[in-house]
């Protein structure tokens, strides 16, 4: 049997994390939250060769699609998102005409692969408790995050955060949508909705919730996207519940006008 050296091991994981982290301390496309539509938006933009960093506040992946509903751990995709489910080789079944059902592990792993394969890199356990605002060309623009441990927050622990400087930040962040409503109560300024604020969640109704959840996924402010349900409670819709057609088509949404306007600055 090999004779395992421990800190040969312990300097490999320090090294190499640190390396990654550095790589990444500027980004094309900084994503918070690891749900359905961060990890889609992340494929496609890697995918197409942009730098891509994703910051999840809990250990594991894949938001409210995980668990599916209530522990049941299966999910249902519409057939608006049955295309995704087809790209990512993503195994299910039709139970009725237009409802198909997968296996949410299956299906958060699956997708988390093809994201991490396609080249986003996936930094856990971190949580983005502020943004970075800057005057770019005299007006106000999103320009990266101000990240720390998960743990540290949770403690509320005063340890002083680091920066990552992205082109673009999408929130990912879910029902709080933390990034956004971090923004507008730090700095007052005035979002792409109805109001200018966050308007908040409306109560649950399927249908709707996921066609705005698609329609709502867009640039909120210079610099930063909302999609998945952040999206909703952006701009004031209902939320759907364990469907996830509208998640995975948000992601993809907000990844290809992303990915435009990216190819124009080059």
């Amino acid at each position: 049997m090999q004779n395992l050296n421990e800190i040969t091991i312990s300097k490999a994981i320090i090294k190499t994390f640190m390396e990654k982290l550095e790589e990444h301390l500027e980004t094309d496309v900084a994503i918070v939250g690891g749900g359905p539509s961060g990890l889609v938006a992340a494929y496609y933009l890697a995918r197409k060769g942009f730098k891509v960093s994703l910051f999840e506040r809990k250990l594991s992946i894949g938001g409210g699609m995980w668990a599916g509903a209530m522990f049941f751990n299966q999910i249902v995709v519409q057939e608006m998102g049955k295309s995704i489910l087809d790209e990512f080789g993503v195994s299910y079944r039709e139970f009725e005409p237009g409802y198909y059902v997968t296996d949410a592990v299956e299906a958060v792993t699956t997708i988390a692969s093809k994201a991490v394969k396609a080249g986003a890199v996936v930094f856990n356990g971190v949580t983005a408790e502020d943004v970075v605002l800057k005057k770019v060309d005299g007006n106000y623009r999103v320009c990266g995050l101000v990240i720390n441990w998960s743990t540290v927050d949770m403690n509320h622990l005063m340890v002083d955060p680091l920066v990552i400087t992205a082109k673009y930040v999408i929130d990912a962040t879910g029902h709080d949508a933390t990034v956004v409503s971090t923004l507008q109560r730090k700095a007052g300024i005035r979002l792409n909705t109805e109001t200018g604020c966050v308007v908040g969640e409306k109560p649950l109704w399927a249908s709707v919730g996921e066609e705005d959840t698609v329609k709502n996924s867009r640039e909120v402010f210079p610099g930063i996207y909302v999609s998945g349900m952040a999206a909703n409670a952006t701009c004031g819709s209902h939320r759907m519940g364990p469907v996830f057609g509208g998640m995975l088509m948000s992601g993809k949404k907000v990844a290809e006008e992303i990915a435009e306007k990216l190819m124009k600055e080059v």
